[in-house]
């Protein structure tokens, strides 16, 4: 059992300085606030970071300036069009397109700008439907994927496979991390395109104020998930951005260098739902609706690489499902409608 205590904050790796420019693209994202609370508090003074407003990801012309007037020393790739399983279905178009052209365009622009070091963030959803658990890195390009993000999957092993590509060529210091389902804070609650864990949350919530004797969830309840809260993710983020560059090709190798980042440890979805249940306060039952996807049956990481590098996570499934709840609550206003 993971500890529920948060990540200890120690000073920044000597490579992340308090000098260091850093332009943290997603900041404003569930994964990219995390990641700037995380950097900020190790040290890092200098984050810079600009809205979809102000720079257009997609755009590669406007990329360019960026870099160009910036003066970047790092970069950490956290921007993506993301969602649930019903997100990936209606728009599998702008999940491809979108992230295929977010992360070529940072990552090549990057590079023409002399930024050595770049962090990008995938997904665990790169690995096939029906890859041996729990997924190792080796997984990766072994089967097909899961049909109904398999766009999204695509654009993710895009971006790894630049990474990797940028380093052969050009001798660039760009890694990987693919994060199991992540959950926390600044989560996206809406009641269509979210994931499994605020999509709950808020459906347990709104069906305790209504007064509802069920809540009917999608599915059967039998695939297995791994859940990471959002913390431990920016914490893992920032350590293996830190790494020396001799220690991490110790434990990579060049066209397969990527790095799981999870607990190690999963539950069925119906386990998920009763303990939602149990944090909402939801005395009603559970509903399953069986003719809707399941997805994947299972998802665990293999996560022996990263242990290997000295990183673990601290925050406990039932703590943060708890701080996740609080979170929501704090900010329900947002979400209604």
């Amino acid at each position: 059992m993971m500890s529920s205590q948060p990540t200890d904050i120690g000073p920044a790796p000597a490579i992340l300085s308090p000098r260091s420019r850093i332009f943290l693209a997603g900041h404003r994202g569930k994964v990219g606030s995390a990641l700037a609370e995380e950097l900020t508090n190790r040290g890092c003074a200098q984050i810079v970071t600009r809205t979809h407003a102000q720079l257009d990801l997609c755009d590669q012309s406007a990329v360019r300036a960026f870099f160009a007037q910036q003066k970047i020393d790092h970069v950490v790739l956290a921007a993506a069009r993301v969602g649930g399983i019903h997100a990936n279905n209606i728009y599998p178009a702008e999940f491809i397109y979108q992230n295929l052209m977010i992360e070529a365009n940072v990552i090549h622009e990057a590079w023409r700008a002399g930024v050595r070091r770049l962090l990008f963030l995938g997904s665990s959803c790169i690995y096939p439907k029906f890859a041996r658990q729990p997924m190792r890195e080796s997984e990766l390009l072994t089967g097909i994927l899961e049909a109904t993000n398999e766009p999204y999957a695509v654009a993710k092993i895009a971006g790894i496979k630049l990474c990797e590509s940028y380093n052969r060529q050009h001798g660039t210091c760009y890694r990987s991390v693919m994060p199991t389902n992540l959950y926390g804070p600044n989560d996206n609650f809406h009641p269509e395109n979210s994931h499994v864990v605020p999509a709950l949350l808020r459906r347990f919530h709104e069906a305790k104020e209504r007064g509802d004797t069920e809540v009917v969830v999608w599915g059967s309840g039998t695939p297995r998930r791994e859940f990471l809260h959002v913390q431990d993710m920016a914490a893992a983020c920032v350590h293996v951005m830190g790494l020396a560059d001799e220690t991490y090709a110790a434990h990579t190798e060049p066209m397969l260098s990527h790095i799981n980042v999870g607990t190690g440890e999963d539950v069925t979805i119906r386990q998920l739902a009763e303990t939602v249940r149990e944090v909402v306060g939801f005395g009603g039952g559970i509903r399953w609706d069986a003719g809707k996807p399941d997805g994947t049956p299972r998802k665990l990481l293999d996560v022996s690489r990263l242990r290997g590098l000295g990183w673990k996570p601290r925050i406990s499934l039932e703590e943060g499902l708890r701080s996740s709840y609080q979170w929501f609550l704090a900010h329900r206003d947002s979400f209604r409608g």
